[in-house]
């Protein structure tokens, strides 16, 4: 029986990709030399690094150089040739290249099934939903789109596998382009990051929650978003405001079937010690931007006292009195660890559903505990590479930058009702933050498309000295898109006059 069931152990991580999780001693012996080298590695070179400072009490302070100064103005004009070009416009050419508007089917029908509603319909849906205008309004003011056809096609068309099918064919298309891989800082690794953007919700909803600071006396949401190295945006989700973002990182990383990150970095909200055992176990580094990091303990090992740190001279070391690393614990829960971590990999179970019951439990509950113990040596190794290493650092700041950036596009996109959500339920937030998703998808495949398209009539100088550039920038760029639809003043003057003014001046209401 002990040899089945170390057998049927070897086979469930062979077939998830953690075989090497399966020696636990085998495990902690390569975290302790990495961990006393990289303690080496950064104390050693403390006299050489110019970016690392220490306070009146000893603890480090880091300072990151800003990254060039990211200019995209050539690239919009090799992109727009200075035009403003309609929106829907965009989703159509989108939707002629890539086909994605195939995935909108019918409740009833199966994928692949060619009865689909015309293209006008699906594209006016998405803009609907994505920009927040709501359905019905904008049927009513989008000639030959009535509402109750927009209403009908959301109702049976428009689920959230269907969205994300017609995002995953626009991001797969980006992957497949050369243009791209000049993005890339490093060809071996696949950057990823994640965070969080608060929307109020405007109608009674129980999974939204108050939070003076974003809405006052009002209550809302977060739309969770996932961006990777090609401004790509392949997961999203939408939580309570009130929620720790950490739990979902997981979320977005696995259950995703086109972007397979190698690192992935957030900001000091999706941060946890939990979160940094079990990304690093599933082989994606966690690189998270902590505010005030010298103010983070890091831990080390019994063969390493802190006593022995000193006698070396380092200035980077854990506290006097720190606790070392439980080994034994780690050890005891071992196979309960790999357990939650082929649970998560095989997608039997969301990551956040696990990590939300586990805090449920009590704070000493065996398994959280080791989790938390594993996540202290993997936190101590990046702390200490992160103050060592500069690039480092600034490929974690561009690539939150471009996190950012993409929520400004968000916000831009989602213009509609004071952007705030007027549905209250889970499923529909979701809906539109999809259908926002894929806009700004569309947008930036169709920039893409265009600036390849641009390179290719050009002569390899200018490619050359273009390409160069494409480093310090980045393709999420919206000046040359028309959002808000356009005006028409060709019927202006023609029509008669609506108002007799002196008439309706004279005029008295009866009183009762």
């Amino acid at each position: 029986m002990k040899t089945n069931g170390s057998s049927i152990k070897n086979t469930l991580l062979e077939s998830s990709n953690l075989s090497h999780l399966s020696d636990c001693e085998g495990v902690l012996k390569a975290l302790k030399n990495k961990l006393r080298a990289q303690y080496k590695n950064t104390n050693e070179k403390i006299n050489s690094n110019e970016d690392l400072k220490f306070n009146n009490k000893g603890k480090p302070i880091i300072n990151t150089p800003k990254n060039e100064t990211e200019n995209d103005g050539q690239l919009v004009r090799l992109i727009s040739e200075n035009k403003i070009i309609p929106l829907i416009d965009i989703l159509n050419d989108i939707s002629q290249s890539t086909n994605c508007l195939k995935s909108f089917v019918h409740f009833s029908m199966k994928r692949g099934s060619n009865v689909s509603p015309n293209k006008e319909i699906l594209i006016a849906s998405i803009v609907a939903l994505g920009c927040n205008i709501g359905v019905r309004k904008m049927g009513k003011i989008t000639k030959g789109v009535g509402p109750e056809k927009l209403e009908n096609t959301v109702r049976w068309y428009f689920s959230l596998e269907n969205i994300q099918e017609a995002n995953r064919q626009v991001i797969e298309v980006i992957d497949k382009l050369s243009l791209p891989k000049y993005f890339k800082q490093f060809a071996d690794s696949h950057h990823t990051s994640s965070d969080g953007q608060k929307f109020g919700v405007s109608v009674p909803s129980i999974h939204s929650s108050y939070s003076y600071k974003y809405f006052g006396a009002g209550k809302g949401v977060s739309a969770y978003g996932f961006i990777d190295e090609f401004s790509r945006t392949f997961y999203d989700t939408v939580i309570s405001s009130s929620e720790r973002e950490a739990a979902y990182i997981l979320d977005g990383l696995l259950h995703n079937d086109v972007v397979e990150s190698t690192i992935h970095s957030t900001d000091t909200h999706g941060y946890t010690e939990v979160i940094f055992g079990l990304c690093n176990c599933l082989k994606i580094k966690f690189a998270p931007r902590i505010k005030r990091p010298g103010a983070q303990q890091i831990y080390t090992f019994k063969e390493d006292p802190v006593k022995k740190y000193k006698e070396l001279g380092y200035k980077i070391i854990p506290p006097d009195r720190s606790k070392y690393i439980d080994e034994q614990l780690i050890i005891d829960q071992w196979d309960n660890i790999l357990r939650l971590l082929v649970s998560i990999r095989t997608k039997e179970v969301t990551a956040s559903i696990l990590l939300k019951r586990l805090s449920s439990y009590a704070k000493n509950h065996p398994l959280n505990r080791a989790l938390k113990e594993l996540g202290r040596i993997h936190k101590s190794i990046f702390l200490l590479e992160y103050y060592d290493d500069r690039d480092l650092r600034q490929r974690i700041e561009k690539q939150l930058n471009k996190g950012e950036l993409w929520h400004k596009f968000a916000k831009d996109i989602f213009f509609g009702n004071n952007q705030e959500f007027k549905v209250g339920s889970k499923e529909e937030q979701r809906l539109a933050v999809s259908c926002r998703n894929l806009i700004q998808n569309s947008v930036v495949l169709w920039n893409y498309l265009t600036l390849t398209k641009s390179l290719s009539i050009v002569n390899t100088k200018t490619q050359n000295e273009i390409i160069h550039s494409l480093n310090s920038t980045n393709l999420i760029t919206w000046q040359h898109v028309n959002i808000h639809g356009e005006y028409d003043f060709d019927l202006l003057g023609t029509q008669t006059e609506k108002f007799d003014l002196n008439s309706l001046i004279d005029f008295q209401l009866k009183e009762f």
